[in-house]
């Protein structure tokens, strides 16, 4: 059994190869349980944790499961807010093929899958974005997008400045502008792409700065009482998500104003699997303003945790010829 770090994941992933990977799996008609998703009491800290239990399998190869603990204050002890593992194994004999750093791979994934939803809901023209939140997720949802779309011009933003100007030096690779700001609420109406990725319980993202054409990407708000978008956004804009039941269900950016009225389920105008089979239409016009709200799915993992698997052992076959 392979041991895969943080390292292989990042040396071994490729944002092009992954997106189009998502791609075809969500074509195809893959039976993904549901996701199991726990509170439980974390009294030195004063806050819930949560653990998430992720399974799936492809149409006979392989099978996986994430295991995750995502503990809120982690930041405070210099420690990554996600943590655990990802078990890869042989779907025919339930040999186990590989364990990976979890918290790498989902941040690949989740970065990777809103890419993709990008190619469906953001105008092709899309040159500047603006990114909400300095934490791990961060670069890769950059590193994502301008995989897709012509970006030229970043604006980042998170609540220690200091942290965003060293994540734009680290980025400076990319070769394009990013600019750490002070201020986000400035910068929304110059964004074609607003990509928010926070732990906030309180919404980030406000109706009243909409700019026509615009397009949003909220990844954060992965429980049902936390918000990145307040009712007057959700109700504005044309809603897509990764999977219906995750997003109806875990995410307070629409549990809260579906429970309240604000919206009605109809509204959600497609999940990806519709949007890559072409049963549903993703960007209609150069004004729409589009919404993806990622929750995540275990299929996306299945399809990181086997790109990345494929790759190492093609790698080290060479290395040993």
């Amino acid at each position: 059994m392979l041991f895969i770090s943080s390292a292989d994941i990042e040396k071994y992933t490729h944002y092009p190869a992954l997106i189009e990977g998502l791609k075809l799996a969500f074509e195809k008609q893959y039976k993904i349980p549901k996701r199991h998703h726990h509170q439980y009491p974390n009294p030195k800290e004063g806050v819930e944790s949560t653990l998430l239990l992720m399974p799936a399998w492809d149409d006979g190869e392989n099978l996986g499961v994430k295991v995750v603990n995502v503990s809120p204050n982690n930041s405070s002890h210099g420690l990554p807010t996600i943590q655990g593992n990802y078990l890869l194994f042989d779907l025919q004999t339930g040999t186990p093929k590989a364990v990976f750093d979890a918290k790498m791979l989902t941040n690949k994934r989740t970065a990777a899958a809103s890419a993709l939803a990008s190619r469906f809901l953001s105008r092709k023209d899309a040159s500047c974005l603006l990114m909400i939140g300095n934490g791990s997720l961060a670069p890769e949802l950059i590193k994502a997008h301008v995989t897709v779309r012509p970006i030229t011009k970043v604006y980042l933003w998170g609540r220690n400045f200091e942290k965003s100007e060293l994540l734009a030096k680290q980025l400076a690779v990319l070769g394009i502008a990013i600019t750490p700001v002070k201020d986000y609420i400035s910068y929304v109406q110059q964004a074609d792409i607003i990509s928010c990725a926070t732990l906030s319980a309180t919404p980030f993202i406000f109706g009243e700065n909409l700019k026509a054409g615009q397009h949003y990407d909220l990844v954060g708000a992965y429980k049902p009482d936390m918000r990145e978008a307040d009712d007057t956004f959700i109700s504005r804009v044309s809603i897509h998500v990764d999977n219906y039941e995750g997003a109806t269900t875990e995410t307070g950016d629409l549990v809260i104003p579906l429970s309240e009225g604000v919206i009605t389920r109809t509204q959600i105008v497609s999940e990806m699997f519709e949007l890559c089979r072409s049963e549903r239409v993703g960007r209609e016009s150069d004004t729409e303003i589009t919404c993806f709200k990622s929750v995540g799915h275990a299929l996306e993992d299945l399809v990181a945790a086997q790109l990345v698997y494929d790759n190492y052992r093609k790698e080290k076959l060479v290395d040993n010829k």
